[in-house]
C-alpha cells in the first residue's frame, strides 16, 4: 500500500507583527527532517521447487502461506519423490498465438504414488489467481484433487472461484522456465488417445519428469 504523506503548515500568531516583533531573519530556515519511508509490505512465505523434465527445468514458487492446504499437498509429493518418473501428459491449446491454455502432469491416479484427496482451497480464500504461469490442482469436483497438477499459459480468470463456481485451487507459479512450459505446450498430441474432452489433448510422446526437488533461492528466482 502506497503511503500518503501530509504536510502541516506552520502558522505564526496573528498579533505578533502588530506588537513590534523584530523582522524575520534572512538566514535560511532549517531544513525539515525527511519523512521516514513506509516499510515494504511483508512477502508471504513460499518455497521453491524445481521440476527436472526431459524438456528442461521448471522452477515453481509454492505459496505455503497463502495456500497452505494445497501447497502442503504438493510438497508431500515432492518430499516423498512421488513425482519422480511421472510425466507431462496433456496439453490444452485454446489458441496458438499468443499461446493460451495449459499443460498437465502428475500421478494420473497411480495407486503407488497418489495420496488421499484434499479439501478445496478456492482463490476467493487464497487471493491467488490463474495468471500466466500459475500452477493449480486438477480435479473433477471440490474435494477430489489429489496428485495431478496443471500450469496455466495466459491469464485465465475464468478458472478462479466466483459466485457458485468453485474454480480451481492455485498454489504457486512458475518463476523460471516458462520457455520450457511453452515447449511442452507445443509438442505433438495423439489424435486418438484420451476420453471425452481430453481426446486429442494427450501428448505423444509424453514428457518425463525425472525429479521434483526443493531448491535454494537464487538472484533470478523471482523472474519469469
Amino acid at each position: 500500500m502506497r503511503a500518503i504523506l501530509f504536510c502541516a503548515a506552520l502558522l505564526l500568531p496573528s498579533g505578533l507583527a502588530a506588537q513590534g516583533a523584530p523582522a524575520p531573519s534572512s538566514a535560511a530556515a532549517p531544513a525539515a527532517p525527511e519523512a521516514t519511508p513506509a516499510p515494504a509490505p511483508r512477502k508471504a512465505a513460499t518455497s521453491l521447487v524445481t521440476l527436472s523434465t526431459a524438456a528442461g527445468p521448471i522452477v515453481l514458487e509454492i505459496e505455503t502461506e497463502r495456500a497452505p492446504v494445497t501447497a502442503a499437498n504438493f510438497l508431500k509429493y515432492v518430499e516423498g519423490k512421488r513425482l519422480d518418473g511421472t510425466t507431462f501428459y496433456r496439453t490444452v491449446k485454446v489458441q496458438a498465438e499468443p499461446r493460451y491454455g495449459f499443460i498437465q502432469f502428475g500421478t494420473q491416479n497411480d495407486p503407488k504414488r497418489t495420496l488421499p484427496p484434499i479439501a478445496h482451497e478456492p482463490t476467493t480464500k487464497t487471493g491467488l489467481s490463474h495468471v500466466d504461469g500459475a500452477i493449480s490442482m486438477a480435479m473433477a469436483e471440490p474435494g477430489t484433487a489429489r496428485g495431478d497438477f496443471f500450469i496455466i499459459v495466459g491469464n485465465t480468470p475464468a478458472m478462479d472461484a466466483e459466485g457458485a463456481n468453485p474454480g480451481y485451487a492455485v498454489f504457486g507459479r512458475v518463476v523460471q522456465g516458462m520457455d520450457v512450459v511453452h515447449r511442452i505446450m507445443d509438442m505433438p498430441t495423439s489424435p486418438t488417445k484420451g476420453e471425452g474432452i481430453m481426446k486429442g489433448q494427450m501428448l505423444e510422446p509424453t514428457v518425463p519428469v525425472t525429479a521434483a526437488r526443493r531448491s535454494v533461492p537464487s538472484q533470478t528466482s523471482n523472474q519469469p
